[in-house]
């Protein structure tokens, strides 16, 4: 494997660890403080929302001023978030500041990085490589949560301290050995509407985004509050909630890795619907929590079916692209995008009210979206014959 892959891998897995790395703490921090729950939310909510209107941007700087600048612009920018975050952890709008400094920066991380395996990969490796930054995105999302649950079971601010040195660690490394790619082609810019979404709207596929959305929504919802839940239903700590996101985390990579890949071709929309059904018997066991294991039990059940889900619609909506796989992948990340702005607030909102009216609210929705799942079943619009007829 070549060096520049490895540090790629590297690079991803610790954005990604970061993000999981303030599941655990960020609803501790807002208890501690005594803040609103309703900043928990707000809190994921502006990350997203910087990510999400400066890619754009990212990827024309990237693509006029090189991918190792902006990788390590994107480094110091991220790590420089975390040392906000430690430093003005009893300061309200400073973590504001932090988690848009965060965000914006993950952003340039995530659109250099594309961009340079594009530029070092050919048709042939292409696939491996992004499979490559797939794993280590979802080691971050596994390890993420545990690590800041045991580290800040010691101190609220250690872990942000600690992913603020790893980062800096990495832009030494990067600086010296990272070269600039000979350049092939331009970055993943990812725009906010990418052109032809009105045209692939015209036909089913369109089921499969809304899907994607509400999948997504509920998943931010269930991250912003699940902790405040379990605090208030039985004191749950950081450190038992980080074990418990990492069990659900080996969960997820076993529904990925070991049943999507046994899914025929055609039955995605039993799976997709079995997937929901599973989704919101986790979510109902979440609201009957007594104890730590039936706590894990119910976050495990709702990540089973979550997973299932994410990848699985992934998969379908490729499939009915027409080989418009970049419109398709675009409006599948704007989608997601909106998930993670919408749902942190409005499950913290819901939260406000009573404690499990988010949950409630959330298995009815969940249970809505098997309507589009039957809509795109029963429409024969569809460009995926186009495509395979080509």
């Amino acid at each position: 494997m070549k060096k520049e892959i490895l540090l790629l891998m590297s690079i991803q897995f610790l954005v990604y660890l970061g993000f999981g790395i303030i599941i655990p703490v960020l609803p501790e921090v807002i208890v501690w403080n005594h803040w609103n729950e309703i900043h928990v939310g707000g809190l994921l909510t502006v990350y997203a929302l910087a990510s999400f209107f400066t890619a754009p941007v990212w990827g024309y700087l990237s693509d006029k001023f090189g991918r190792k600048q902006l990788i390590l612009i994107g480094l110091i920018g991220f790590s420089l978030s975390f040392v906000i975050f430690s430093l003005f952890i009893n300061h309200l709008w400073m973590l504001y500041a932090s988690r848009i400094v965060g965000g914006l920066f993950s952003g340039a991380l995530y659109t250099a990085v594309t961009g340079y395996i594009s530029d070092i990969s050919t048709n042939e490796t292409r696939n491996m490589y992004m499979g490559f930054m797939g794993m280590s995105i979802g080691l971050g999302f596994i390890f993420g949560p545990a690590i800041g649950g045991v580290l800040g079971h010691i101190n609220l601010q250690f872990p942000f301290i600690a992913s603020a040195a790893l980062i800096a660690l990495l832009f030494v490394y990067g600086l010296i050995f990272l070269k600039e790619p000979n350049r092939r082609g331009e970055a993943n810019k990812r725009k906010i509407v990418p052109i032809g979404a009105r045209e692939l709207f015209n036909y089913r596929i369109r089921y499969l985004f809304l899907f994607s959305f509400i999948v997504t929504f509920i998943l931010a919802g269930v991250e912003a509050t699940y902790q405040l839940f379990q605090i208030d239903r039985i004191e749950i700590t950081p450190l038992q909630l980080g074990f418990l996101f990492m069990f659900s985390g080996f969960v997820d990579a076993a529904i990925q890795g070991g049943v999507v890949r046994r899914i025929k071709d055609g039955t995605e929309t039993k799976w997709l619907i079995g997937a929901q059904l599973v989704t919101a018997g986790g979510l109902l066991l979440i609201i009957f929590t007594s104890n730590i294991f039936t706590a894990g039990l119910a976050l495990c059940v709702f990540t089973a079916g979550n997973a299932l889900a994410r990848t699985c619609v992934v998969s379908l909506t490729t499939k009915e692209s027409g080989g418009r796989y970049g419109t398709a992948a675009g409006l599948s990340y704007s989608m997601d995008n909106l998930g993670r702005i919408i749902g942190p607030l409005l499950f913290t909102s819901l939260f406000q009210i009573e404690s499990s009216f988010g949950y409630l609210v959330s298995i009815f929705i969940a249970m809505l979206s098997i309507l589009f799942i039957v809509l795109f079943k029963s429409s024969r619009k569809t460009l995926r014959f186009e495509h395979e007829n080509a």
